[in-house]
Order: structure tokens, then sequence, then C-alpha cells
């Protein structure tokens, strides 16, 4: 079982949510994002919108091939530009009729992931208007791109404080996908240049990918 995370065009979005209907995908949500290119990459590839949408939903290992192979033929991921999507394995989930329903009850409740490390989603919580500072540094340390998020943290009274981090106040939520062989590099970078005893006041944290699609030449 993975969680899908879709990063496209807001023009692609009606198509997407048609493909994530037709598979049958469980719990599809979608978010509003931003592209962190740089202006002179954009201008290359002639984008000229970084307003994104990030579409998110549980899927098997044949829904997820199928998700992927469908965003390839009909919103063409993999030419840049045009949006990419990875799959995070599921480590659990809480109750065996949650996992009979995310698997059309064709197998067990029981339930173990398979994972594949050859890359990982480094999220990092930033914030407001650190975004550029977060992304230099994980640039210099080999990043490709990333995925900026709106947030707001939901701390309590009195629990404002997280690693130095305010919870309470606006933050970016920054996605970054990147080979494992890359990704001790990119965090430490960010740690070093945009954490917690910086302005941006970052914290990271990554989770393994099983399937990627939208990445060229990362792309095996």
């Amino acid at each position: 079982m993975n969680y899908l995370f879709a990063i496209i065009d807001k023009a692609d979005y009606a198509t997407v949510t048609d493909i994530c209907a037709e598979l049958e995908l469980q719990y599809p949500l979608s978010f509003s994002a931003r592209g962190t290119a740089l202006q002179s990459m954009r201008d290359l590839l002639g984008i000229e919108n970084t307003k994104k949408r990030l579409i998110c939903a549980f899927a098997d290992k044949a829904q997820t091939s199928e998700f992927i192979k469908q965003l390839k033929r009909k919103i063409y991921i993999g030419v840049p530009g045009h949006g990419i999507v990875c799959a995070v394995p599921v480590k659990s989930v809480g109750g065996g009729k949650l996992v009979e329903q995310l698997k059309g009850n064709a197998e067990s409740a029981k339930y173990t992931p398979e994972i594949n490390y050859a890359y990982e989603l480094i999220v990092v919580i930033a914030n407001e208007g650190r975004r550029d500072m977060v992304m230099n540094a994980a640039r210099a340390a080999g990043a490709a791109g990333g995925t900026g998020l709106h947030a707001r943290g939901t701390g309590a009274k009195g629990e404002e404080k997280f690693m130095n981090l305010s919870i309470t106040s606006e933050k970016e939520v920054i996605l970054i996908v990147a080979r494992t062989e890359k990704k001790a590099g990119i965090m430490r970078a960010i740690l070093e240049k945009a954490g917690p005893q910086t302005e941006a006041g970052a914290v990271t944290f990554s989770l393994p990918v099983s399937d990627v699609a939208g990445f060229g030449i990362f792309e095996e």
C-alpha cells in the first residue's frame, strides 16, 4: 500500500481527479501548492506560472503503476514542467477494517510494506517567507527542486515552540524528492543554513519512496 503525492499544474487538476475516480483511489485529497523553480530555469523551460496542485491518495501496487502510466500518457508527466509523482509506502494503518477497505477486501488485514529506498521524500517545515532560504541550501547540496505548501501550526496554548520553531505561526512546507545517496547531504545543508538557529527555523525529516515519475534524468 502506498500514499501517492502528485504535484501537477492547476490546468491538469480535472484530468488527474478523473484518473483518481476511474482507478477508485481511496481518500483522495487536494492542496494548493507552488513550485520553487528559479526564474532562470522557468524561462529556459517556458514555465510562466508556479501555481500547482498537490493530489494525495492511497493506492495499492497495481493502482500506483496504472496511476503513473496514465499521468505520463494524459498530462505528460516526465516532460519538464509537467509535474511529478512519487509513492510513499504506508508502514501501518489504524484498524484492520480500514486496511481491508483500502485493499478492496482482496487481501488479509495484515500488512507489511515493501520499501525501496532508491528515493526519499524530504519534508521541510520552515517559517513563512523562508522557502528560498531552504531551497538555496538544498540546491547547493544537490537537490533538483521542490514544491512549497502554505500551512499554519495548530499548537495548543503553552506549546508554541518545537525545536525553536513557532508551531502556531504561518509556515512553509517544502517537499523535495531526492535519491537516497543525496538525502543526508541535502538535509544536513538545510539544517546548517536554514535550521532552527536561523531565521528560517526549519526542521526536516524524510520518508522512503517506492515509485517516482517526472524527474527526467533521475528515472531509470
